[in-house]
């Protein structure tokens, strides 16, 4: 997959607006600030074709980006931001309701938690969601860049006991910065749209 080969396609901020999905979709998913945008940027080696936010809980819309004309990447708004008001945080759930109850072609949504701390209770909902309805899925783990190796480890170790999907689920240490994982995601991602299409 040429994944250089990307564009920005639509936005959409109300449950009534989406559409079917038309393509195999690669789903990003996570808390406000997690760094959905960067991870995607460095994903499609682009520097701002994901606006990147500076006021968490600011993305209110669910993006789509067209890669290689095959698949769509899709940036979720960021959940979990004490801030954002009642009536948004109704809007998010509405939208997330609807997409993720349309039948959507998913080939994979990809989780971000940071690598730092502890799942949040928000965290561990939507992952316990992606279990439950069966959605194929993978745990990126941001700001890799800010543990040592030894850090790292640990970390590895303490997540799959803090997360209910536990040891079967892929986890990805992840850096923006450095590029930590990028190349391991890029991978993942090719796999299961050949698998998906062939299918």
């Amino acid at each position: 997959m040429n994944y250089s080969k990307a564009d920005f396609r639509i936005a959409y901020g109300l449950s009534s607006q989406l559409p079917k999905s038309d393509k195999l979709e690669i789903v990003f998913s996570g808390r406000s600030n997690v760094g959905k945008s960067s991870a995607i940027n460095k994903i499609l080696n682009r520097k701002s074709l994901a606006r990147v936010s500076a006021v968490p809980g600011k993305t209110a819309t669910i993006n789509f980006y067209d890669v290689n004309e095959r698949v769509d990447f899709v940036d979720l708004p960021g959940y979990g931001y004490a801030k954002v008001a009642k009536s948004e945080k109704q809007r998010w759930a509405k939208l997330m309701e609807k997409y993720f109850g349309d039948e959507r072609k998913i080939a994979l949504v990809v989780q971000l938690i940071d690598m730092r701390h502890p799942p949040s209770k928000q965290d561990i909902d939507m992952v316990q969601y992606l279990i439950e309805y069966e959605f194929p899925f993978i745990i990126l783990l941001t700001k890799a860049d800010k543990l040592n190796k030894t850090q790292t480890q640990q970390r590895l170790q303490q997540i799959v006991t803090e997360l209910p999907c536990g040891e079967e689920i892929t986890m990805v240490p992840f850096s923006a910065q450095k590029g930590t994982g990028v190349e391991e995601i890029k991978t993942i991602i090719c796999e299961v749209c050949e698998e998906s299409i062939s299918q």
